[in-house]
């Protein structure tokens, strides 16, 4: 395994996005606007609620972010696609974390429950990934993972089998 701290800043994450911190052709975060954290306040690979990795993350809410002026005009919300990407970003992360190589991208969530609202008045996401099964063979780099993300607290979405996966090609 690689030897990476287990917390990361908005300057390391920038990193991630610009591919600098796991080399070329590796997991990369977005870059903004679509990097949906701040910042990263714990991760493992031994971790969380069932031994097998987790990530804890967080993203500071502005009334001035991009997406609450167009979703929508008059009553804005942060639309619950962003909640779930930035699930997917983590869980991707945690794999370049872990020092397995190749590209991210997600292959899908079996289960999504939107149970509130991030408006503008909100002032902090919390990110809760939660591996259930990490799985790096010869032909496969997968991570499975629930998630929840919380607003000032309150479970807002909740996801069961988040897959994402790395790939050399």
């Amino acid at each position: 395994m690689a030897q990476y701290p287990s917390s990361f800043s908005k300057e390391d994450l920038l990193k991630c996005a610009r591919g600098e911190l796991f080399g070329p052709g590796n997991a990369q975060l977005p870059e903004p606007p679509m990097l949906m954290m701040d910042r990263i306040t714990d991760i493992s690979a031994e971790g969380g609620l069932h031994g097998k990795g987790h990530v804890l993350a967080e993203f500071d809410i502005t009334p001035d972010l991009w997406f609450f002026a167009c979703h929508f005009p008059g009553n804005p919300i942060m639309p619950g696609c962003l909640g779930l990407d930035g699930l997917w970003q983590l869980t991707g992360f945690n794999l370049g974390w872990r020092g397995w190589t190749g590209r991210g991208y997600a292959l899908g969530v079996g289960e999504v429950k939107l149970k509130g609202m991030v408006r503008p008045d909100r002032k902090m996401l919390t990110y809760k990934v939660d591996f259930t099964k990490a799985v790096q063979t010869r032909r496969l780099t997968m991570g499975v993972a629930d998630g929840i993300v919380e607003a000032d607290g309150e479970v807002i979405y909740e996801v069961k089998d988040m897959k994402v996966a790395l790939s050399e090609s």
